[in-house]
């Protein structure tokens, strides 16, 4: 579903990357929400919790529900899946199936933050993982059932960075909210993020330091090229191996000496994750744990599911410089956060409209829309 991670050059400016994994594309729009812009987070039955952002958050949105003629999306439907703020904090929606469970009850007296708005919320608000991380000991958080993915119930985790390397895992399990530091800033999806740090214990022997050459009796065994070191990670596209694999690859991909060599090294790395259709595909009689999204699931006569990299992002959290590319592109389009430090009103863009753009797009962003 989606791969997360952390990379540091060589002055220890920080950079993050995520890709984006489903069975269809979506309608996900790049929108800047300036400064002053006001959310509502609403929870049936709860008091609903008003916030205005302190910080500019540049960010990818999708709509949370199908529109109708009678109700077309709007701002307050966009919410947050990856985004940047202008204080260099980061912030990932990834899959996480077991979210869903019982709920510890708020105080009635308390305004309560859907989790559906924690991007909205964290980004607009904070500047640090630290301060996200004090006011989540404050703030009763919410799961919701989503019309959009057929009522199941927010199967997400979240993860947020900042520009000093500091990195949190946000995390419903069965219900149960937990925060954890994230010592390695990397993450995928399930299982829960403590099973992921105990099983990185299975993989202590892996270096990126070939061993090409090893004596068997008297035979002299060589290896004819270089790559050896990446032979005992695992292979697949799972959660567990894709964890692993991005461990391996923040840990010793090499420190970039320049902020532009450090973003097309962390694009080299983030395409070990990049998926293209078909390279694994499931047949309908045989399940499969993919996200159906109300009104485009996959036809009735498709003969199979396969996950794709929809998008990939890389946010440069020192310069605050956000770059996308979606699946049918293969470079990189850019858009300065800093530049849009003067604009007032929300700006949306789809994302689709990016396409084979390998420029600055923040003038794009900032256009007027053009009549249809």
């Amino acid at each position: 579903m989606c791969t997360s991670l952390g990379y540091k050059d060589a002055s220890g400016k920080v950079y993050f990357g995520r890709t984006l994994e489903l069975t269809v594309d979506l309608p996900y729009q790049v929108t800047y929400f300036p400064p002053g812009y006001e959310t509502i987070s609403e929870v049936d039955g709860k008091a609903s919790l008003t916030y205005a952002a302190r910080f500019g958050v540049l960010a990818v949105a999708m709509p949370c529900r199908v529109p109708t003629p009678e109700a077309p999306i709007g701002l307050a439907d966009l919410k947050v899946l990856e985004g940047l703020n202008d204080q260099g904090l980061t912030f990932s929606l990834l899959s996480y199936p077991t979210a869903a469970g019982a709920q510890k009850s708020a105080d009635i007296t308390q305004s309560v933050l859907s989790a559906s708005d924690l991007g909205s919320w964290a980004l607009g608000q904070f500047a640090s993982v630290a301060e996200v991380k004090a006011a989540l000991e404050k703030q009763p958080i919410e799961l919701q059932p989503l019309a959009l993915l057929g009522g199941v119930v927010s199967p997400f985790h979240y993860v947020v960075h900042d520009a000093t390397g500091a990195s949190l895992v946000i995390e419903f399990d069965h219900g149960v909210m937990s925060v954890y530091d994230n010592p390695v800033g990397v993450m995928t999806n399930g299982p829960k993020f403590s099973w992921h740090l105990t099983n990185l214990d299975n993989y202590t022997f892996i270096t990126n330091v070939d061993q090409s050459s090893a004596t068997f009796g008297s035979y002299q065994a060589r290896q004819p090229d270089s790559g050896i070191a990446t032979a005992g990670l695992p292979a697949s596209n799972t959660s567990v191996g894709r964890f692993v694999r991005a461990v391996f690859y923040a840990q010793f991909a090499e420190r970039a000496a320049t902020p532009d060599l450090a973003v097309k090294t962390l694009a080299h790395v983030m395409n070990n994750f990049d998926r293209p259709r078909g390279v694994s595909i499931d047949y309908p009689a045989q399940g499969g744990g993919h996200m159906e999204v109300e009104g485009l699931q996959e036809k009735a006569d498709a003969p199979y599911a396969t996950e794709f990299t929809c998008w990939t992002s890389l946010s440069d959290l020192d310069r605050k410089i956000f770059f996308v590319r979606d699946y049918r592109s293969l470079n990189f389009t850019a858009i300065d956060l800093k530049a849009l430090a003067d604009v007032k009103a929300p700006l949306v863009l789809p994302l689709q409209k990016l396409e084979g753009i390998a420029s600055d797009a923040t003038a794009m962003l900032m256009a007027p829309p053009k009549a249809a």
